[in-house]
């Protein structure tokens, strides 16, 4: 598959890192309007270029990572030069049938919400298609499944699916920040305490997708009567926990929806 990524920032670049790392038989080339930032993907075989028209036209998928702002102006520029392409967008709040409407109905248009761990082949990435677009849109499932995992859900979950998967990096990363911060003050100093704490998140991960179980249960496995566990997890939801997280992702939605 030739693949043509429209946006070199982080999503677009992470991208773009994955499929030259984890998606055999494929060829990427990103464009931006100044290179300089990214030319280093060169080194990987990914084509660089300032035109987001450079060789679109023998793309078979076409990847926006760009502001919703930009959609209009990239859409007039690339839509004279191309013809049935598979697009794909991960402009966030895009729907599928404004998009459709803004290439006149002559493209095949799926919605893709993945994260930047694409580039570590651990992306979360959210995907959506209409019906008479499948038999097009599974090469693309098929793609990002080689970059993490990539559920299929229905498109009226997708500003949902940006706040849990996308911006549920940062949240994550946070609780991360938090745990080697506390790390510090109980004596490790700042590598250990953050190695340790990655770690630590990355095998209760890890379990959780693997066992498919729900996390109590796994909670309940090293949580013992009156032992150290259960009394932090106390403090944490006295404290607000899992509510302020609860929270911090429902204001998050209520941003994207306006």
């Amino acid at each position: 598959m030739k693949v043509h990524i429209i946006g070199g920032g982080n999503l677009g670049v992470s991208i773009a890192l994955g499929i030259a790392k984890f998606s055999k038989n494929n060829q990427v080339t990103i464009t931006r309007r100044n290179t300089a930032s990214i030319l280093y993907l060169q080194e990987l075989g990914i084509t660089v270029s300032s035109d987001n028209k450079h060789n679109i036209q023998d793309a078979d998928l076409v990847i926006l990572t760009i502001k919703p702002y930009q959609v209009d102006t990239v859409l007039t520029e690339i839509l004279p030069v191309i013809s049935n392409k598979t697009i794909a967008s991960a402009v966030s709040g895009l729907a599928i049938d404004v998009l459709q409407n803004k290439t006149s109905q002559e493209h095949h248009v799926v919605r893709i919400m993945p994260n930047i761990a694409a580039q570590f082949g651990e992306s979360a990435t959210c995907i959506s298609f209409s019906e008479k677009d499948r038999a097009k849109a599974l090469p693309v499932v098929t793609l990002f499944e080689d970059l993490g995992t990539a559920p299929i859900i229905d498109e009226k979950l997708m500003d949902a699916a940006t706040v849990l998967g996308a911006c549920g990096t940062a949240y994550a990363l946070r609780y991360i920040r938090a745990s080697m911060q506390a790390g510090i003050e109980i004596g490790f100093d700042s590598q250990t305490a953050l190695a340790i704490a990655a770690q630590t998140v990355k095998g209760a991960a890890k379990m959780l997708l693997e066992e498919k179980v729900h996390p109590e249960q796994l909670i309940d496995r090293v949580t013992t009567p009156q032992g150290c566990t259960i009394v932090g997890l106390n403090e944490m939801e006295h404290n607000g926990f899992s509510s302020s997280l609860i929270k911090g992702i429902k204001t998050s939605l209520k941003q994207i929806k306006g």
